[in-house]
């Protein structure tokens, strides 16, 4: 064991740290999103100050549905390049400070601007100021399976996390579907995002 007190002012610092729940999946479709928002609900009705920070629904009525009724932290207007876009309002949520936040999409690259490049800063930031987070990722997104995704799709990533950002995580949730129930989401509910 260390001996020196930046071993022990670590400790001191992540005992005052948020608490993260990572909800990942194999793909987009598979439900992280809609299983954050149950878990949500769940915890709301048991009296828990849980607010959404940002969810992206991709038009899916039963995540559409599942959204609705949860409090919201309202998203931030940005303009770029001409275009108004909604992103996550950071400074809100730190200012609202809910005792746990959803931040969906964590490889989400911020619109220029914000103050963070990526969505998973954010989120680090939200933990260092002792708010709990529950966010989702498909794996794909994770730096170190970047060149695998590529050989085995053709694709290469862009959003990604760094693997030490998975390593974050106090709980991490796997979701996932057979490639039949996949291909039928998709069927009925194709996304619109």
């Amino acid at each position: 064991m260390q001996n020196d007190t930046s071993y022990f002012l670590d400790l001191i610092r992540r005992s005052h740290r948020g608490r993260f729940k990572i909800y990942i999946g194999m793909i987009a479709g598979v439900g992280k999103t809609y299983r954050m928002l149950q878990d949500a609900r769940e915890m709301l009705r048991q009296g828990t100050d849980i607010q959404i920070g940002y969810v992206e629904t991709h038009g899916r009525p039963d995540t559409v549905k599942a959204l609705k009724g949860l409090p919201v932290i309202p998203r931030k207007k940005v303009f770029y390049k001409g275009k108004e876009m909604e992103e996550m309002d950071l400074d809100a949520i730190l200012r609202v400070h809910p005792e746990i936040v959803i931040v969906d999409e964590l490889a989400h690259s911020n619109v220029e601007g914000c103050r963070n490049a990526k969505r998973w800063q954010d989120v680090m930031e939200l933990l260092n100021a002792g708010i709990h987070v529950l966010s989702a990722v498909n794996i794909q997104h994770i730096e170190s399976l970047n060149d695998e995704v590529r050989q085995m799709v053709g694709i290469q990533v862009k959003e990604r996390i760094p693997d030490c950002v998975l390593q974050e995580a106090d709980e991490v949730v796997n979701i996932d579907l057979t490639a039949e129930e996949l291909v039928e989401r998709h069927r009925k509910y194709p996304a619109t995002a």
